[in-house]
């Protein structure tokens, strides 16, 4: 599968789309190739939760949270706890990284088809603190930039891991 950036179409659904779709092509393509160990080693001494596996599982999450669990009112089966908030990571840094790889497939198939069905402008079933409802277009924008921003730590992450850099 080719990983690109251009919508088939210039709409504004097609391009948001488009872009969540490349920024988590992106995070699985900086983590193929690693061994289990790889993905597991957390290099940064002041993040020690950051690891590819931890990063990736945390996206997979992350989507789950937003999409099935605030958006449509679904139940939240993160693993996540009040004792342990960023469990998340510590499993994806003890799962094999293809069975993380492969999560993170599963939940982006489930989000295309829950957002398939709705609309940009509708709204969040859960409120911000604030008491407004996010919209769908919102929702994704920030799923875009939290891929985004944790492609930057995979981008350090591989190249301590293995000296591959790319875009």
């Amino acid at each position: 599968m080719e990983r690109t950036d251009h919508p088939e179409a210039w709409d504004e659904r097609s391009t948001l789309l488009t872009m969540l779709q490349y920024t988590r092509d992106t995070a699985i393509e900086k983590s193929t190739g690693l061994t289990d160990a790889q993905a597991a080693a957390a290099p940064l001494a002041t993040s020690p939760l950051m690891s590819v596996g931890g990063v990736l599982n945390h996206l997979r999450w992350v989507e789950h949270s937003w999409i099935e669990n605030r958006f449509v009112g679904g139940p939240d089966l993160g693993p996540w706890t009040d004792e342990s908030p960023d469990q998340e990571f510590i499993d994806g840094a003890t799962l094999p990284l293809q069975t993380v790889i492969d999560g993170y497939r599963a939940q982006a198939v489930a989000t295309d088809a829950i957002i398939a069905g709705l609309q940009l402008d509708d709204r969040s079933q859960t409120s911000f603190r604030s008491g407004e409802h996010p919209t769908l277009r919102w929702v994704i924008l920030h799923l875009i930039e939290e891929n985004a921003r944790h492609n930057g730590h995979l981008d350090i992450l591989r190249e301590l891991a293995d000296g591959t850099t790319g875009d």
